[in-house]
């Protein structure tokens, strides 16, 4: 029926009804659970600052009167900073081996026909399931035989080979979201595949590169067995184990620099975290790169 026929009959014209969800009874509760979870992990972190800046710190939470930051002061001294550096290049190495190895095997994994593929996937993911223990008596053995103990380099290639497993599948897949087609326009033009791969595909793929850097960087920075077993040179500790030196000899747990410490330690992942993440939160865009 035509507006003009409806006019003519005077017939009604009933706007569709509007379904509206009744708030569901559980969302109330749900959003305390929330807030409860959120402040029982504020807490702690509410602790560590003020704590650090708390020249009397103990155990409990308190606002330090005066503010101080004599905490900061002594941890540099027992050697903060040293251990912080330390941290900086085991994370920094194992993250550049890593993050390479990882896009490289990625794409062939995702662009190239491979015998065995199939299994060789599997073994990637179970290798991203074994507990550092399991590995770590073997690897002790082959430092020894090798003469690789005590050294940052060699101990950064074990932190590195523990996060590739995880990286080459993350990586895999987002290699597998580029349009195939780019590749073959580089290759009809002469392009080697290390060309594609550094040209074509990994300037669309910043996104998943800095995801696998930042976990495999995470993980590197607060890595502790492996350091610790590997290289017992004092120089060479890192910050995840340079935290028993807060400790004194009878024991007792210095609150005070041992804030300073977990916060100065806690610094490099956050400005980490907050200089990528406005590549991170962009995502992925191919907006533009193959014409229909």
């Amino acid at each position: 029926m035509s507006a003009d026929q409806v006019v003519a009959t005077g017939a009604e014209v009933t706007a569709p009804a509007v379904v509206r969800k009744r708030p569901s009874a559980a969302r109330p509760i749900l959003n305390v659970l929330m807030v409860i979870i959120g402040v029982l992990f504020l807490l702690p972190l509410l602790w560590l600052v003020l704590a650090s800046f708390n020249s009397k710190a103990d155990g409990t939470l308190s606002l330090p009167h005066p503010f101080s930051i004599l905490n900061y002061h002594l941890a540099i001294r027992a050697g903060a900073g040293a251990a912080i550096g330390n941290s900086l290049y085991l994370a920094g190495v194992s993250t550049v081996i890593a993050t390479a190895v990882s896009t490289m095997a990625g794409f062939m994994l995702a662009r190239r026909k491979i015998r065995f593929k199939g299994a060789f996937l599997v073994l990637i993911l179970f290798l991203t399931g074994l507990p550092v223990t399991l590995l770590l008596i073997p690897t002790y053995q082959i430092f020894v035989n090798l003469a690789w103990l005590n050294s940052r380099f060699y101990t950064s290639i074990v932190l590195a080979s523990m996060s590739v497993p995880f990286s080459i599948w993350l990586l895999k897949n987002f290699i597998g979201q580029v349009p195939g087609e780019l590749e073959e326009a580089a290759a009809i033009e002469g392009a080697s595949e290390i060309s594609i791969l550094f040209r074509i595909v990994m300037p669309l793929i910043i996104p998943g590169i800095l995801v696998a850097a930042i976990l495999t960087f995470i993980n590197s920075w607060g890595a502790f067995l492996i350091p610790l077993v590997l290289d017992a040179n004092p120089s060479d500790t890192p910050g995840a184990v340079a935290i028993y030196q807060f400790t004194s000899a009878n024991g007792q747990v210095q609150f005070g620099q041992l804030a300073a410490y977990s916060v100065m330690f806690s610094v490099p992942v956050i400005i980490l975290y907050l200089i990528s993440s406005r590549w991170l939160s962009g995502g992925f865009s191919f907006a533009g790169g193959v014409k229909g």
